[in-house]
């Protein structure tokens, strides 16, 4: 079981490449804690340019398939981060998840390798500021992680 959800639309770019990050960074932490991913209309495959960017730090997501976001995987969470409802709410019903925190991220799908990698920094930052809130709380505290 997860105790993050990461949502964006397609599920091919930003919350795959939050997945990842957060499970990576948690083993190099050594915390046990996990993340997962899903999206409101699922992509038929991770976002290429995400893939090269993320292969750039070691992490492969060549396995990875977009999925579609349920009601159990909202439930069975403690966090629910999307990636970019603040940004396009219209193509992401999630923003009306009760707790929902959003990262404002702009969606990489046909941006160019510099500014995919520039989100997907922005993503590795917010992802360890993330653990170090979750590292410093014994209760998963949607409220305490806003901050």
């Amino acid at each position: 079981m997860a105790d993050v959800l990461f949502v964006c639309v397609h599920n091919g770019g930003r919350s795959q490449m939050a997945k990842a990050l957060f499970n990576q960074l948690a083993r190099q932490r050594r915390l046990p804690l996990l993340a997962d991913s899903a999206g409101t209309q699922p992509a038929d495959r991770v976002n290429p340019a995400a893939a090269d960017v993320m292969k750039e730090l070691g992490i492969d997501l060549s396995d990875e398939l977009p999925k579609l976001l349920t009601n159990g995987m909202v439930e069975a969470v403690g966090i629910v981060i999307t990636m970019g409802c603040s940004v396009d709410a219209e193509a992401c019903p999630a923003l009306f998840i009760k707790d929902v925190v959003d990262w404002g991220l702009p969606d990489p799908s046909g941006k160019p390798v510099q500014e995919v990698r520039a989100i997907r920094d922005t993503i590795q930052a917010k992802v360890e500021h993330l653990l170090d809130s979750m590292a410093s709380t014994d209760a998963r505290d949607i409220t305490a992680l806003m901050e």
